[in-house]
């Protein structure tokens, strides 16, 4: 076990949040530095600290790495950071262990008879790229795929996507943060014109009202739950709205908690919009300057009253009203949204939904109001940034032929060298296509498709394929790797260097500490490798790839977002050594970064039909718009006000199947648990997966904490032990993180066995405008496998 040095705070597993420092509205948020070091470790004894930041969920906590004997022995939080002023949550104080693991992949693998076997990176390297040129030529660039993380560093993501859409041509690239931001990044473009973060976590600092929508802050963000639970001590604390169909810590400490049913917040946020717009509670002069689609709003949500959402979303009328109260006469309105909605029935109209609620109030560009799309993972906002998430880089628009021509500038190649003939494949088409032999060649890195997406026993099938040649980068044999032709042995935090940007726009600097294991490589140098060992040029005969580390690269990506909603040409290595993160846009005329990228008297500029990274798309059939659509509603490019009618879910519960299931993350954990699975502290507090359920239904069915249930639905069946009280009646929720490699077999069950992975039970269904999975929209029945026999089986 480790020591947690975190000055009185305790211990961070069952008191996760620690100790208070409550302040007062519009104060600075006090100062916590939290640390965490090696048994027997005393910070007299670290030899170096060496700035980092965290790598486990989105908040971009600052850190500095621990080392001695050229070992990473702890971290600690950096107290001068605007984002976590030295705080850090359980994963960031714990999961350094991680990369001391005995089963950290050092050297190249590669199939032989069947077998992954140990080899070398002249090897394997040359097998990626014999096939590369072989498929090019018979096939054409589109019968190779790129799938990416949320995990890489910005140089990284930049560079891959150079070399996939202008070395090779394809236009199959994605990351995983199709499955838990891509509504976030469609919603902002829907109603802004452009990706990027309206707010700001200072915002926290100044709200009088905050609004959680499908966002169990506490969890996935725990540093700035910590931020509002500070707020809450202090005088004039924040009001909470929390719509949320699970009791969660942020549930237990809202003044409002709105639990509809899984699939309706769209009829629920229609009533919202209805009640403000008819109590009176809208900003007539923001509306008038800044947007234009309201009258289309206020039409569509007329018949939209509470009792009309009561009777869809099983809330009560005047809980709906006691909400609408709370944000409609909110001074400061401050909004979050994450995986509740993102990953339920009509994703993006609901997302947008609250977009059009800041903008009909005038809540946006002022301290303390403003809406934060959130984002799951580290650096899923550099994922879409740099166009590794299908769009082309600095949020251009693939359907404006001078920003493409933009980019082939900077690039110094031929605007037809990129391919923008159709939109970009997303992940869940990027699988079809290789399911059906069009794609031949995947590489994916540093994520695990095989755990984390819809219907497992399809993707394993799809991954078993004798004509599919899969690479997979990552730094363990993951449930993934184990399908793979080649391994490669990637570096990761702590021992390559990099930025990443954070979910309120914050960019790092995470710098080298340790030297990887074994022939580990950094992501960026397998990336550089592959792109000069393919002989990548541009249209003057250089190399298209032209830098040869990351700062460089970084330099490079300067470049490229220049004149763009992401600029980072104010920004360097040396600027990003100083004592905190700073946010884009940073250039020249706002060198210190900032804050909140819309000013509320000046309003949207991005949307401008010459600007716009999108032309806008139909939220109930994902269709697009076009440009001459978009031109016509929005010619002077304001903030555009979307309305969307409630679809009901394509599954409902019945006979069969009477629930409605979930799927959640837990705080102790990251994704699959490649990392945070191997964490003694972490693992020790949620070693297994579990089924929630309602009291009232566990009651009703005979079942107790701890008993063995079987999930089943129409695509297939897992097993966990029960929980009970944490959700609404009616609804199942499962942690998706649980896999397959820490289990005694190390691999997924036979055909028809019930599994472990709450993937196993989530069929393919996706937004139609996002793009992104439907984790959450599963019709679900549960039965007792084994009745609980001791404290030991219990939760």
């Amino acid at each position: 076990m480790r020591r947690n040095q975190a000055n009185g705070t305790g211990d961070r597993i069952t008191d996760p949040w620690g100790q208070r420092t409550p302040y007062d509205r519009g104060g600075q948020w006090p100062v916590r530095r939290d640390s965490c070091l090696a048994e027997a470790i005393t910070e007299a004894e670290v030899e170096a600290w060496v700035r980092a930041a965290s790598l486990l969920h989105s908040d971009g906590d600052a850190m500095d790495i621990a080392v001695q004997h050229g070992r990473i022995v702890g971290v600690r939080g950096r107290p001068g950071d605007r984002v976590n002023r030295g705080r850090l949550e359980p994963k960031d104080l714990y999961a350094w262990q991680a990369n001391g693991s005995a089963d950290r992949l050092t050297r190249p693998l590669v199939r032989e008879g069947g077998q992954l076997v140990e080899s070398d990176w002249p090897t394997a390297m040359g097998r990626i790229v014999a096939r590369s040129r072989e498929l090019v030529a018979s096939r054409g660039p589109e019968a190779l795929a790129f799938y990416t993380s949320g995990q890489l560093f910005l140089e990284e993501y930049y560079t891959l996507a150079v070399l996939a859409r202008a070395g090779i041509g394809t236009s199959h690239l994605d990351g995983n943060t199709r499955l838990c931001t891509a509504t976030a990044a469609e919603a902002l473009k829907e109603s802004f014109g452009s990706d990027g973060q309206p707010g700001s976590y200072e915002d926290i600092d100044h709200a009088d009202a905050i609004a959680l929508f499908g966002h169990n802050i506490a969890e996935t963000q725990a540093v700035q739950w910590m931020r509002i639970l500070d707020r809450l001590e202090g005088d004039a604390p924040p009001r909470l709205l929390c719509v949320d169909p699970r009791l969660t810590p942020v549930a237990r400490r809202a003044t409002v908690h709105l639990a509809p049913r899984l699939g309706t917040n769209v009829a629920l946020l229609n009533a919202l919009l209805h009640e403000i717009i008819r109590r009176g509670w809208t900003d007539a002069d923001y509306i008038a300057r800044h947007t234009v689609g309201y009258e289309t709003l206020r039409a569509q949500v007329g018949a939209c009253t509470p009792r009309w959402a009561a009777g869809i979303c099983d809330v009560p009328a005047a809980a709906i009203e006691e909400a609408a109260e709370l944000l409609g006469t909110a001074d400061r309105l401050l909004s979050t949204v994450l995986q509740g909605f993102y990953q339920a029935n009509q994703a993006t109209a609901a997302a947008v939904q609250v977009n059009n609620l800041h903008l009909i109030r005038g809540m946006l560009g002022r301290p303390g109001a403003g809406v934060l799309q959130m984002n799951g993972q580290p650096t899923a906002e550099n994922t879409r940034e740099c166009g590794a998430d299908g769009d082309l880089p600095g949020f251009r628009n693939w359907q404006n032929e001078d920003h493409v021509a933009d980019l082939a500038h900077v690039w110094n190649v031929e605007p037809s060298a990129i391919p923008h003939d159709g939109p970009p494949t997303h992940a869940m088409e990027i699988f079809r296509l290789a399911e059906e032999g069009t794609v031949r060649m995947m590489w994916i890195s540093a994520t695990n498709p095989a755990v984390s997406l819809p219907d497992l026993a399809r993707i394993r099938s799809v991954l078993a394929q004798e004509r599919l040649f899969t690479v997979v980068q990552d730094l363990f044999l993951t449930e993934t790797a184990q399908f793979a032709d080649v391994v490669l042995p990637a570096a990761t935090w702590g021992e390559k260097t990099g930025t990443f940007t954070n979910a309120d726009r914050t960019v790092h600097l995470s710098e080298k500490a340790v030297d990887p294991p074994g022939e580990a490589r950094p992501d960026l140098d397998i990336f550089l490798d592959y792109a000069a060992r393919m002989g990548f040029k541009d249209k003057d005969g250089g190399p298209l790839v032209h830098w040869d580390g990351p700062e460089e690269a970084f330099e490079a990506w300067k470049l490229c977002s220049a004149g763009r909603p992401c600029d980072y040409t104010g920004l360097s290595y040396d600027v990003l050594r100083g004592p905190s993160g700073i946010q884009w846009p940073c250039t020249e005329d706002a060198p210190e970064g900032t804050d909140r990228l819309y000013d509320h008297d000046d309003g949207v500029y991005w949307a401008h039909p010459d600007l716009c990274e999108t032309y806008g798309k139909d939220l109930v059939t994902g269709e697009p718009l076009g440009e001459e659509q978009y031109r016509s509603m929005n010619p002077d490019g304001k903030a555009l006000i979307r309305p969307a009618p409630y679809i009901p879910p394509k599954e409902w519960p019945d006979e069969d199947h009477p629930f409605q299931l979930t799927t959640g993350r837990t705080l102790y954990h990251f994704h699959t648990r490649t990392k945070t699975g191997r964490v003694p502290e972490l693992a020790e507090a949620a070693p297994d997966v579990w089924v929630e359920i309602a009291d009232a239904d566990a009651v009703r069915l005979g079942l107790a904490a701890g008993d063995l249930v079987e999930v089943s639905t129409r695509c297939g069946a897992l097993r966990g032990r029960l929980r009970t009280g944490t959700v609404r009646p009616g609804v199942l929720c499962v942690p998706f993180h649980y896999g397959y490699w820490d289990t005694p077999a190390g691999n997924a069950p036979a055909p028809g066995t019930p599994g472990r992975a709450a993937n196993e039970v989530i069929a393919t269904v996706w937004d139609p405008v996002s793009k992104q999975p439907q984790f959450k929209a599963a019709a679900a029945a549960l039965t007792l496998v084994e009745r609980v026999v001791g404290p030991r089986d219990r939760p």
